[in-house]
């Protein structure tokens, strides 16, 4: 890396993402739908984030210390910082990331139809990350931004992991930031059953104007839209708007534990699922090595977490959750088994570093009994 330039049930009367997969034909002078995916057919899912290329190392606790950095968070750090923190890692592994990307990566290797949608500037991090995440199955075909060495350029994530399997990350955007109205691809949009929203992005104001931009198209095309709040300082600054999208907006919430909790800003996890059972929204809510909840129009159903033998690293642990539930709930799981499938893809992730799959994610759905 180089920072330095040296179907389960939805709320009544909303799109079903399973029951009518088929979208309506495009209007005429629009993206034909039929070449929306990689595969040249219409999309289960568009996933709709940063595109970041992640910078892994090994770190102690003390190194989080002297580098002012809060264990188990997500900073956002300018150009400077960035470099300062990269000076003072060890050896490092990259990989592209991105939280929605991930989530790409993973219905791709489920075997889904996905697309991503995120802005990378025309150098070294920016190709990277376009040829990683093509060659995977995912469809991307962004427009990038001319680098200028040291001022413009792609995002990368510094990700410090402790020995207890703890990540701990800086991230600079790059031109990630800048995404906007111009970087959604209205033939994806037209194409797909599901429009997955990183919450991370909402902190951006021309990547929320876009988002909400996306909704609109979602719905205009009976597709369902999904939000994952992210983190919970991404519910500290916007949980209003968050609370105000679940009125109508959204048909799919994915968040964890302590972001529920946050969200509602109530004391209990049980309190939570309470509360975001009266929104009617389909909500799926992980809980580390407890497992998960699916919170239905029937009630919440407790799913326990996937057998893993050792947790090496847990960065994109919920990405991957997220992407086997997606993928689950487009192609004919109930919440229940789609929520497996999920906790099924986060135990691979977490078993090795980084943030994508390295074991056949359909191979090993297809031995436990989850896919054919």
């Amino acid at each position: 890396m180089h920072p330095d330039p040296a179907p389960g049930p939805v709320a009544d009367g909303a799109p079903d993402p399973v029951a009518d997969p088929a979208p309506d034909p495009a209007p005429d002078g629009a993206p034909d739908p039929a070449a929306a995916g990689a595969d040249g057919g219409p999309l289960d899912v568009v996933c709709v984030g940063n595109a970041l290329v992640d910078v892994l190392a090994s770190a102690r606790d003390e190194d989080l210390v002297d580098l002012a950095l809060v264990k188990g968070s997500m900073v956002l750090v300018d150009h400077e910082r960035s470099a300062a923190i990269y000076e003072r890692m060890g050896p490092t592994t990259e990989a592209s990331g991105g939280s929605a990307a991930n989530t790409a990566a993973g219905i791709a290797a489920l075997g889904g139809r996905v697309a991503f949608l995120g802005r990378v500037a025309d150098d070294d991090l920016g190709h990277s990350f376009t040829h990683d995440i093509r060659s995977v199955g995912v469809a991307f075909e962004p427009v990038p931004t001319p680098a200028v060495p040291g001022e413009v350029m792609s995002g990368h994530c510094l990700v410090l992991v402790t020995e207890d399997a703890e990540r701990t990350m800086a991230t600079h955007l790059g031109v990630a930031s800048e995404f906007g109205a111009v970087d959604l691809h209205d033939g994806h949009l037209a194409a797909t059953q599901v429009v997955y929203l990183e919450g991370y992005l909402w902190e951006q104001p021309t990547a929320k104007a876009a988002m909400r931009e996306a909704i609109e198209a979602a719905h205009a095309h009976d597709a369902s839209v999904a939000l994952t709040v992210s983190d919970p300082f991404c519910v500290q600054h916007h949980r209003h708007e968050f609370l105000e999208l679940l009125d109508g907006d959204l048909e799919l919430l994915f968040a964890n534990e302590d972001e529920i909790r946050m969200l509602f800003g109530v004391p209990s996890f049980d309190a939570a699922v309470e509360a975001v059972a009266e929104t009617g929204v389909l909500a799926v809510l992980t809980r580390g090595a407890a497992g998960s909840v699916v919170v239905t129009a029937s009630g919440p159903i407790a799913v326990p977490a996937a057998p893993v033998g050792r947790v090496v690293d847990t960065t994109g642990a919920g990405d991957l959750f997220a992407a086997g539930f997606l993928y689950g709930v487009t192609n004919g799981l109930d919440p229940e088994d789609a929520a497996r499938l999920g906790g099924l893809c986060a135990a691979e992730v977490i078993a090795h570093v980084g943030a994508r799959p390295q074991a056949d994610l359909r191979a090993l759905a297809v031995e436990t009994g989850l896919l054919a």
